[in-house]
């Protein structure tokens, strides 16, 4: 089935060659001070600058990334991204009833050899290393609660440019006449009713793009490139949002613990929308599609909202 999907939609966007900040509005904390806001909670800026700090402390560690092309401005970034993402986590937790413990995260570590073993692999320190497990850990129940009854039915287009796909987004999402000959236009690079589910196609539910498909609301429309070094775009259009669809166990029972981890991250998505999150500009902004904080004018994609009417 996976296979099946992943030729569909390579073929659609081989066809078509042939042929957001999601930012809060309103009333709520002071930007100042603040390295993030997520809903009603402010990220301190002290706290990020401090985890930065440290991090670029480790110079070998930090010098091995800068030859990887990753730099001081990447860290940062990563640093807020996760300081939203466990904001989102606490919240997702709370709302489904998920508790991890100080036991768990220790077992956790220890299956990995321990906390020192860890430690000596990354840039950062413990606190910021048990912080992330405890939201891998809640991730990874909240994507073994949903990957049986998570399924989505999308209308997909594709595009070879991010002015076309961003165009089509648009036709798209104000539906009506110009959508259904949008599709009549481009029958060779188009699909309707594609239907996906995390359960028989973990390895799509899990791509850091193409996941954005789970986390959009029913009757929402988006696009995304299909990678950095690609120029495909894909356009999609939610036509199903199903929590409930009947678990197809044959295949489910294949999903490892680290595609969990990412479909249960995946469902931060509609957690952000829902209480907002907004970036301190000096370290970029929120994209919704990759669920991280990137650098002004490089989003990969957007969620359009609902047309208005």
């Amino acid at each position: 089935m996976r296979r099946q999907v992943v030729r569909l939609v390579t073929s659609l966007v081989s066809a078509a060659a042939v042929v957001v900040s999601l930012g809060g509005c309103g009333e709520g904390p002071s930007q100042v001070g603040a390295a993030a806001i997520v809903g009603s909670e402010a990220v301190p800026l002290e706290q990020v600058q401090g985890r930065i700090e440290a991090a670029l402390s480790r110079t070998e560690a930090v010098e091995l990334l800068a030859a990887q092309g990753v730099g001081p401005p990447d860290i940062g970034r990563d640093v807020v991204t996760q300081s939203v993402l466990h904001e989102l986590t606490e919240l997702a937790a709370a709302d489904a009833g998920i508790v991890v413990n100080e036991a768990e995260i220790d077992a956790s570590f220890a299956a990995d050899g321990g906390l020192d073993t860890v430690l000596a692999r990354s840039i950062y320190d413990a606190p910021v290393l048990r912080e992330r497990r405890y939201d891998e850990l809640v991730a990874e129940q909240l994507g073994r609660r949903a990957v049986d009854g998570l399924a989505v039915a999308i209308d997909v287009i594709g595009t070879t440019s991010r002015e076309d796909a961003e165009q089509a987004a648009r036709v798209l999402a104000a539906g009506g006449p110009a959508a259904e000959e949008l599709f009549a236009r481009n029958s060779q690079t188009s699909q309707r009713n594609l239907e996906l589910r995390p359960s028989t196609a973990p390895d799509i539910a899990t791509d850091p793009l193409f996941s954005v498909v789970f986390g959009t609301p029913q009757g929402r429309t988006g696009y995304f490139q299909l990678g950095p070094d690609q120029s495909g775009w894909l356009v999609f259009r939610v036509v199903q949002r199903r929590t409930d669809a009947p678990p197809e166990a044959l295949d489910a029972g294949l999903v490892s613990r680290e595609e969990l981890v990412a479909i249960g991250r995946r469902l931060l998505q509609p957690v952000a929308e829902e209480v907002g999150v907004r970036v301190n500009p000096r370290y970029g902004v929120w994209d919704p599609v990759t669920m991280r904080v990137i650098a002004e004018g490089e989003a990969s994609g957007a969620v359009l909202p609902l047309a208005a009417g």
